[in-house]
């Protein structure tokens, strides 16, 4: 096991194992906790009471945070040349189409997010092998196939995100940076789990939010209290 430095030290004698914290009380520990040299992203873990291997228990969704993730997210507009000019306007990263096609085939993706159009996605299904695995396939329930390349781009870049349930039943979201103030990691963590609780699947029995956790780069986790919403 890995030595524990003196500051990781401090921060998990900050943290209560035995406590349940509310959502409010995480957000502002969370910022305590955090003293490395760079700005952490928040993370989120959510266990669900599903089974992922269940299609009619699959939870996915995207939600928008109110003050975006912090991060600058790289996107890639997968466009016809009429729709070029909505794609730079809109502040897309990089804009094109075929060469774009042949550079991702080559291996290259380096890049967060993928905007298509429904009539360029044909050309997007022999890349599956690539794309699929770094969850960079556009898919038309996160908004990123969509002839309004401009909205799809300006909602990217200003705090919208996807999610979906693991194997495991679990979702893990960023919901911001440790720059953030408590105020706004808790009204995106907030947002979060509201969306989470609204998709939950019918056919899902028991308990539903099992557990939550809050944790930062090299934090330890904070346990959440489940009552939420």
């Amino acid at each position: 096991m890995a030595k524990l430095s003196k500051k990781q030290k401090e921060a998990r004698l900050k943290v209560d194992s035995s406590k349940i914290y509310t959502l409010k009380e995480a957000s502002s520990l969370i910022k305590d906790i955090t003293s490395v040299n760079f700005d952490p992203s928040i993370d989120m873990a959510i266990r669900l009471g599903v089974d992922p291997k269940k299609a009619n228990q699959m939870v996915r969704g995207v939600v928008t945070l109110p003050h975006g993730t912090g991060k600058n997210v790289r996107v890639l507009a997968l466009v016809t040349p009429d729709k070029e000019n909505d794609a730079k306007e809109a502040g897309a990263d990089h804009v094109g189409l075929d060469d774009y096609l042949q550079k991702i085939k080559d291996g290259w993706t380096d890049i967060d997010v993928i905007v298509t159009m429904p009539s360029v996605m044909g050309k997007l299904g022999p890349l599956g092998r690539v794309l699929g695995p770094r969850g960079l396939m556009p898919n038309p329930k996160t908004g990123t196939v969509t002839m309004d390349i401009k909205k799809a781009i300006s909602d990217v870049k200003g705090g919208k995100i996807d999610f979906k349930v693991d194997k495991n039943g679990i979702v893990h979201a960023s919901i911001g940076k440790s720059s953030f103030t408590a105020e706004k990691i808790f009204k995106n963590a907030d947002e979060l789990l509201k969306t989470i609780i609204k998709l939950k699947p019918s056919t899902s029995k028991g308990v539903y939010v099992k557990s939550v956790y809050m944790s930062s780069t090299m934090s330890p986790g904070i346990s959440i209290d489940t009552k939420i919403g």
